[in-house]
């Protein structure tokens, strides 16, 4: 997003890198550890600032929770960053079929039948 977008634009999006890592960090009560080591497992990916300090979204502050959870119960966080990524990769795949039966039913086919 440009920097010139109005601040009320940049707050709304998800996609805005709008915190720091001790603020993402405190947010979800854990370390920058944490969230270093889940950008190591490549489940987040946060941008950086011009000084090059890691900034994250409210959307990767999301993912992070996910994967916080699974670790707090006791999943290793190679196995938690996993796991959210394939729940990610599922959820789209779904997405994407419920937008094709849509698009094939109302062009008057019939969409395969689903398991």
């Amino acid at each position: 997003m440009p920097a010139d977008t109005p601040l009320s634009d940049r707050l709304e999006d998800d996609d805005y890198p709008a915190y720091t890592m001790g603020r993402a960090a405190e947010m979800l009560g854990t370390t920058p550890g944490f969230l270093r080591a889940i950008g190591e497992a490549r489940l987040i990916t946060p941008l950086r600032s011009e000084g090059g300090h890691r900034r994250y979204s409210r959307y990767q502050l999301r993912i992070a929770a996910r994967a916080r959870e699974l670790v707090d119960r006791g999943t290793p966080i190679e196995a938690a960053c996993r796991i959210v990524i394939l729940e990610d990769q599922l959820e789209e795949a779904q997405r994407i079929h419920a937008e094709y039966r849509a698009t094939h039913e109302a062009s008057g086919g019939s969409a395969p039948a689903s398991n």
